[in-house]
């Protein structure tokens, strides 16, 4: 499979690679320091604005979109190694506007809400004068099977009136984040997956009410974040749901085919990252009267990760040309693979860059342990490796019935 890329997109890789390289790399300590010494953990340090700024001056802005009006015009497989060079920083996506959840929202927002929604919300996030939230999952039931969500959205008259708890909603702890996509129920007696709905809630609304920063492993991943929300009584206008009625899943599949792949790609930056950290660590420490480099245990891990990043590259890109040829649902069984392969691979090159690192390698000196978490929540997020796993076994299942076995 031929994987070349066009001139333009090779074009746009050295843009991306430059820009990290000349601007966001040097801009990751004073991003934490900021954080750390400030009076609060949630204000937003102005390099991250300086760094958009400067990234949209220079075009380098809503890569994502395939849209070309409103983005890039890229298809999955033109964008997924811009996703990859972004990935190898924990802020190198939000620099160009591309960073989740606001990617997918927008994407939302494009395909399902119409003039008012865009005009609202669409309009600032596409120029990243605000933030957004996506709120799924749910602290009191299994939310890996999605059709438990309790989270009630109630038609009366010109409104909808929206009771339940999220938790991990991504973003929400952001004071940029002014709007939030809730999924619920909006009829627990209609077939199992129309009973849920998507609908936009305003941050300001009256009940809605942010309880505390969740933590990932220690961090709270300031000023970002993610937030458990309670919604009690909460007001919206009928006009504020997303497609209509029990279209829930609907979005939801729209909006998260593609977001897996820019996780995946992500998480294939951070590991090589972190394997060329791992190179450059070997050959510099001396141990034992030689350099690490010569060991022949640390060779095979240096080895065995160059194969497991290529690996979940290569998948991952053929996932992304799937998707663009036939489309999401087709592509489904190559989208389960990524996201079962992508994560575990990351987290098993981290691990062995933070070995090798020794203290420093769990230390916040390094990107490696954060990097870590950040590989490890994969694994939960848009659906956890159980569910990829049971998808992709039954699709495979059905490929050979018992008569055809010899």
């Amino acid at each position: 499979m031929d994987f070349d890329h066009s001139p333009r997109v090779q074009e746009l890789i050295g843009r991306v690679s430059a820009f990290m390289d000349a601007h966001v790399y040097a801009a990751e300590p004073v991003y934490a320091d900021f954080i750390e010494q400030g009076e609060s953990r949630w204000t937003i340090p102005p390099i991250m604005e300086e760094l958009k700024a400067r990234a949209r001056a220079e075009g380098l802005w809503n890569l994502f979109l395939p849209d070309s009006e409103q983005g890039a015009g890229l298809t999955n497989l033109e964008y997924a190694p811009l996703a990859e060079v972004m990935g190898r920083s924990p802020i190198g996506s939000e620099v160009f506007n591309c960073s989740a959840p606001d990617t997918g929202n927008m994407e939302v927002l494009v395909r399902y809400g119409s003039q008012e929604h865009k005009q609202r919300w669409l309009e600032p996030l596409l120029a990243g004068e605000i933030r957004s939230g996506f709120a799924m999952t749910e602290p009191a039931v299994a939310s890996s099977d999605a059709t438990n969500i309790a989270c009630r959205i109630e038609r009366d008259g010109d409104e909808y009136v929206i009771n339940g708890r999220k938790w991990w909603t991504s973003g929400a702890m952001d004071p940029r984040c002014k709007i939030l996509i809730v999924m619920g129920k909006t009829n627990p007696d209609a077939p199992r997956h129309q009973q849920q709905s998507m609908i936009l809630v305003p941050v300001g609304t009256p009940g809605v009410t942010i309880v505390r920063a969740m933590r990932l492993f220690g961090y709270d991943d300031a000023p970002h974040g993610h937030a458990e929300v309670d919604f009690t009584d909460v007001r919206v206008p009928a006009s504020n749901i997303l497609l209509g009625e029990g279209r829930g899943f609907e979005i939801a599949q729209g909006r998260l085919g593609p977001g897996r792949i820019h996780h995946c790609m992500r998480l294939v930056g951070a590991a090589q990252r972190a394997l060329e950290a791992m190179c450059r660590r070997a050959q510099s420490r001396v141990a034992f009267g030689r350099p690490l480099a010569e060991q022949g245990s640390l060779r095979e891990d240096i080895a065995r990760s160059r194969c497991e990043i290529e690996q979940a590259r290569l998948l991952t890109l053929s996932a992304a040309d799937r998707m663009d040829k036939v489309g999401n649902k087709e592509a489904r069984d190559l989208i389960a693979m990524i996201k079962i392969v992508a994560p575990s691979m990351a987290q098993r090159v981290l691990d062995r860059a933070i070995q090798i690192h020794g203290g420093g390698g769990v230390s916040q000196d390094f990107f490696l342990a954060g990097a870590w978490a950040y590989a490890r929540s994969i694994r939960l997020a848009d659906g956890p490796d159980q569910v990829h796993m049971a998808s992709l076994a039954k699709q495979e299942l059905r490929r050979y019935p018992p008569e055809m076995v010899n």
